[in-house]
């Protein structure tokens, strides 16, 4: 039997397409967050900002929908404190993003497979990373936020309550 290997970030992003008051999500097949709804995001990679990683993937893991940096809008950056199945502990900021302008359409790829569009008020949580019901929604509702989410191996448990600070703005980069 094949033991997977628990993916470790300390800095991502995710980006979530936004028309007509519905967002659009992915069933991620790998890495963090695997077998769940998600948005579009990966880990920053060196000498790239949080806006440059945005977009790129973005375009990665949609098969070649394209934004500009003034097309998104960082609702949220949430510390997301993880253990590992081998009792590891680390943390990974994500950095939010709603995409309000894009060019071209989202396909699926090999990571981010069936795009579907869910309206804003029905999300999947059911099937979402278990901490993204406690704050997603206030993001999503245009309340910027600061929150910190405490998950057990492969994210697909809570260990501890998740705590939100709403801000006006985000220092950047």
């Amino acid at each position: 039997m094949k033991t997977e290997k628990e993916k470790i970030l300390k800095q991502a992003t995710v980006c979530f397409l936004y028309k007509n008051e519905q967002i659009l999500f992915a069933w991620k097949t790998e890495k963090i967050a695997k077998d769940f709804w998600n948005g579009y995001g990966g880990g920053i990679e060196p000498g790239e900002t949080i806006k440059e990683c945005a977009l790129r993937e973005l375009e990665e893991e949609t098969d070649g929908v394209i934004a500009r940096e003034e097309d998104i809008e960082k609702i949220a950056v949430v510390h997301c404190h993880n253990t590992t199945s081998t009792g590891e502990q680390f943390t990974c900021t994500v950095h939010f993003y709603l995409v309000y302008q894009w060019e071209g359409e989202p396909q699926g790829t090999d990571t981010m497979i069936t795009p579907t569009w869910f309206p804003i008020n029905e999300l999947p949580f059911h099937a979402m990373v278990p901490s993204d019901i406690d704050w997603l929604p206030q993001a999503f509702s245009g309340r910027k936020l600061v929150a910190h989410v405490y998950l057990g191996p492969f994210q697909r448990t809570k260990t501890a309550p998740t705590t939100i600070k709403y801000v006006t703005s985000f220092s950047e980069e």
